[in-house]
C-alpha cells in the first residue's frame, strides 16, 4: 500500500503544479496581451499627433511664417541645435533650407574691380529661349548702332525687339546650323552712345508701359515662368520675383553691383510694381552676419533665405513663396541687372547694360571682377589673366553655364565667367581609390578641404537611372524628380504636368545632375520636356 500511496501522493503534487504553472502562464500572457495593447495605443496616439503637428507646419507656412516661429506641437531638433540667427532676422519672413550643397571649389572672385579694354560685343538669339533660330534681321554688316537701336525681332511676336548693347559697327553676323544664326558681333564706339527716348509720364498706364519696355528693346529682360521664355506682352503676370544673391559655385556677390546705384534698382522696382496686379518679391540672402543692401527697397514684399545652393535661384523661391503655373498663375523673374538696366532707361533715359561680371574658377591666375556690358568678347575679358593650360572656359556657373571658346561672347543673362581644368587625364582605380580631393554628396568620400581644385571629369559615365535619395539631398524642392525625368523620357504629358514641369527651369536641377550617380543629362532632358509641352500648346 506504501508503494501504491507514494506514487499517488506524487502524482497529486503534480497536478497541483500543472495547475498552478497554467495559472502563472495565463496571467503572464495577459501581460504580453495588455503590454502589446498599450504599445498599439502609444503608437497610434503618436501618429494622430504627428498628423497634427504636420498640419500645423503646413498651415503656418501657407502663412507665411518662418521655420523658427512656426506653429507646431513638437519642437524642431535641426532648429534647436542649429547656430543663432542675426538679429535682422527676428522680424523678417525666413525660409530655412535644409537640403543643398555648396560645392567646395577654388577660384572665388576677390573684391577687386577692373575694367578692362573690350572692343567687341555681341547679342545671341540662342540666349532667349523660346526664339526661332532665324529671327527677323533688322541690320546687316556695316551698319552703325547706338546702344538700345533695335538689331532683330521674333518672329512670332514681332512686338519684341532686341537691341544692340553697345553703339558702333555691326562687323559680322556669324550663323551656326542650318543658317542659323548664333550672334551678331558689334565693333564697340569708343565713347558709347545711346538712343534717345521720350520717356512715359509717372502716371502712364500699364499697357503705355509695356508697349515702351517692347519699343525700347529692354522687354527681352522679362522672363516668364513656366519655361523660363521671355515675357509675352499679352500675359499679365500674377506676381515678379527677383532674386538679389547668387549661391552657385564661386558665383558673384551681387551686392557690389548695386554698390552706388541703390536709386537705380529702386527705380526698376517702382516700374516692376506697375506691370502686375500682384506683389513684387524679392528674395535675400539671409546667410550673412550683416543685413542685405537690397532690405531698403520700397514697394517690395522681402523674404530671405538661408540655406546651400541652390537657395539663390529665384526658382526655388517661387516655389516656397507661391508656386507658379500656368493660367493665372504665370509669374515674371528678372535678374539684379536686368532691374538695373530698366530703371536705369526709365531714371536716365538711357538703354545702359553695364553689368558687374565675376571672373572665377581655379584656372585663373587672379579672380576677381570686371565692369563691361552685356554681350563681351571674353577672351578680352580675361585678357589680364594668366590662364592654366588645357582649361575650359564658361560663360556662367559650373553647374549651368555654357561652354565658350576665347573668341567666344558672354551670354546675355550672364554676370560670370568661369575657368576650369579639363578632367581628361585618366585616373587609375578612381572609383575606387579616390586619391584626390573631390566634392561629392557622399559621406563615403570625406571632403577636407573647402578649396578643392575643381575639374570637368564626371567620375563616371552615363547609366540607367539609379533609384536612391540624392535627387532629393539637394533639391529643397517638394518635386519627385526621378519621376519626372522618366515621365519626359516617355512622353507622358499628364505625368510631366502632375510632377512639377511648371516650376522647373535648367538651373534648377543643375545641382541634382551634378549629385547624379547614373550621369543623366537632367538639365537636358528637362528642356526636351518644356518643348513637348510647348509644342502641345
Amino acid at each position: 500500500m506504501r508503494n501504491f500511496k507514494r506514487p499517488a501522493g506524487l502524482s497529486l503534487l503534480l497536478l497541483a503544479a500543472l495547475s498552478l504553472q497554467s495559472q502563472s502562464s495565463v496571467s503572464g500572457g495577459n501581460l504580453v496581451f495588455y503590454g502589446i495593447a498599450a504599445l498599439a495605443l502609444l503608437i497610434f496616439f503618436y501618429i494622430v499627433v504627428s498628423v497634427a503637428d504636420n498640419f500645423m507646419v503646413i498651415e503656418s507656412k501657407q502663412m507665411g511664417l518662418d521655420d523658427e516661429n512656426r506653429a507646431g506641437l513638437f519642437p524642431d531638433f535641426s532648429q534647436l541645435f542649429a547656430g543663432k540667427k542675426p538679429k535682422y532676422l527676428k522680424d523678417a519672413h525666413v525660409y530655412t533650407l535644409t537640403k543643398g550643397y555648396d560645392i567646395p571649389m577654388d577660384g572665388e572672385p576677390q573684391e577687386t574691380i577692373s575694367e578692362p579694354n573690350v572692343t567687341r560685343f555681341a547679342i545671341s538669339p540662342p540666349d532667349f529661349f523660346g526664339l526661332r533660330p532665324i529671327p527677323k534681321l533688322l541690320v546687316e554688316e556695316g551698319d552703325v548702332v547706338k546702344a538700345g537701336d533695335p538689331v532683330f525681332f521674333d518672329k512670332q511676336l514681332s512686338r519684341i525687339k532686341f537691341a544692340a548693347p553697345v553703339s558702333g559697327e555691326i562687323i559680322a553676323v556669324n550663323r551656326g546650323l542650318k543658317r542659323s544664326i548664333a550672334e551678331i558681333v558689334i565693333l564697340a564706339d569708343k565713347e558709347q552712345e545711346s538712343r534717345s527716348y521720350e520717356l512715359p509720364t509717372a502716371t502712364a498706364p500699364r499697357e503705355e508701359l509695356v508697349e515702351f519696355l517692347l519699343e525700347s528693346g529692354a522687354w527681352p529682360c522679362i522672363r516668364q515662368r513656366p519655361y523660363n521664355l521671355v515675357a509675352n506682352p499679352d500675359v499679365v503676370p500674377r506676381d515678379i520675383f527677383v532674386s538679389t544673391f547668387d549661391t552657385s559655385p564661386v558665383g558673384p556677390d551681387l551686392n557690389l553691383a548695386v554698390s552706388g546705384r541703390m536709386d537705380t534698382f529702386q527705380a526698376g522696382v517702382d516700374v516692376l510694381r506697375r506691370l502686375t496686379p500682384g506683389l513684387v518679391y524679392l528674395g535675400l540672402d539671409g546667410n550673412g552676419e550683416v543685413d542685405s543692401p537690397f532690405a531698403v527697397v520700397k514697394g517690395a514684399e522681402k523674404r530671405y533665405f538661408r540655406g546651400a545652393h541652390p537657395a539663390g535661384n529665384v526658382g526655388v523661391q517661387i516655389h516656397h513663396i507661391h508656386p507658379c503655373g500656368v493660367g493665372e498663375n504665370t509669374v515674371w523673374t528678372l535678374g539684379v541687372e536686368d532691374v538695373l538696366l530698366i530703371g536705369e532707361l526709365f531714371r536716365n533715359g538711357h538703354y545702359d547694360t553695364t553689368r558687374l561680371v565675376a571672373l572665377s574658377g581655379g584656372s585663373l591666375s587672379s579672380p576677381g571682377y570686371v565692369r563691361t556690358r552685356a554681350g563681351a568678347n571674353i577672351g578680352e575679358l580675361l585678357a589680364g589673366q594668366t590662364i592654366e593650360p588645357n582649361s575650359r572656359i564658361i560663360s556662367g556657373d559650373v553647374l549651368s553655364g555654357t561652354q565658350k571658346s576665347a573668341e567666344g561672347f558672354l551670354s546675355f543673362f550672364d554676370n560670370q565667367v568661369t575657368a576650369i581644368p579639363e578632367g581628361n587625364e585618366a585616373e587609375i582605380f578612381g572609383w575606387l581609390l579616390p586619391l584626390k580631393p573631390r566634392a561629392s554628396i557622399s559621406p563615403t568620400i570625406p571632403v577636407l578641404s573647402d578649396n578643392i581644385h575643381i575639374t570637368t571629369n564626371s567620375h563616371g559615365e552615363k547609366r540607367a537611372f539609379v533609384v536612391n535619395n540624392d535627387y532629393e539631398q539637394v533639391m529643397p524642392m517638394d518635386i519627385y524628380l526621378t519621376q519626372l525625368m522618366k515621365s519626359i523620357l516617355v512622353n507622358d504629358l499628364e505625368s510631366m504636368e502632375g510632377l512639377g514641369i511648371y516650376e522647373l527651369v535648367p538651373e534648377d536641377v543643375a545641382l541634382a545632375e551634378f549629385a547624379c550617380v547614373s550621369k543623366q543629362p537632367l538639365q537636358q532632358i528637362l528642356r526636351q520636356g518644356h518643348d513637348t509641352m510647348i509644342a502641345q500648346g
